[in-house]
């Protein structure tokens, strides 16, 4: 009985770490056409819904581009690169969202900021699933968009069963 009591504690750990992760959305920057110049990123970010938890991912050439993170709101319309908060050059960087509130990204590529390649997106708390239909590349099935239906999450549930069964069985 101690170690249906074990199994189950486990199970339920798993699945919750599992939902935690399946919840959050990972934000391809600009789509399919990434971070590059010919990108309208105010029209991206508007079809987006940021949250606590989710990822943004730039995913660049580092041989034309950079991500620089700007403090402030002045530095982000004036296109000041030198006031930055973190700067990132691998062509495939990932910003954890990890607290609500306004968040500014530039090129740090001399010019690119001026000719649009910045990016203000406002992370929010709350439950409701990300939007990530226009960040990621449509998917051939429907239940992509469910927060359980991962291919890893069935893995962990079959890898469970198969626990639980033997542990009935012995």
């Amino acid at each position: 009985m101690e170690a249906l009591r074990k199994s189950l504690l486990t199970f339920v750990i798993v699945a919750v770490m599992i939902q935690k992760t399946a919840m959050a959305a990972q934000h391809v920057v600009g789509g399919s056409q990434g971070w590059d110049e010919s990108t309208d990123f105010n029209s991206w970010s508007s079809g987006q819904t940021f949250k606590v938890g989710d990822t943004l991912a730039f995913r660049y050439s580092p041989t034309l581009h950079s991500v620089v993170e700007l403090e402030g709101e002045s530095s982000y319309k004036s296109c000041d690169i030198s006031s930055t908060v973190n700067l990132m050059s691998t062509g495939n960087d990932v910003v954890k969202l990890n607290k609500p509130g306004t968040r500014y990204f530039a090129c740090g590529t001399a010019g690119h900021c001026d000719q649009g390649m910045k990016l203000k997106i406002t992370t929010v708390t709350g439950s409701a699933p990300s939007n990530q239909a226009a960040s990621s590349t449509p998917t051939s099935s429907s239940a992509a968009s469910l927060p359980f239906c991962t291919p890893f999450f069935a893995f962990i549930a079959a890898i469970l069963t198969i626990q639980m069964a033997l542990v009935f069985l012995l």
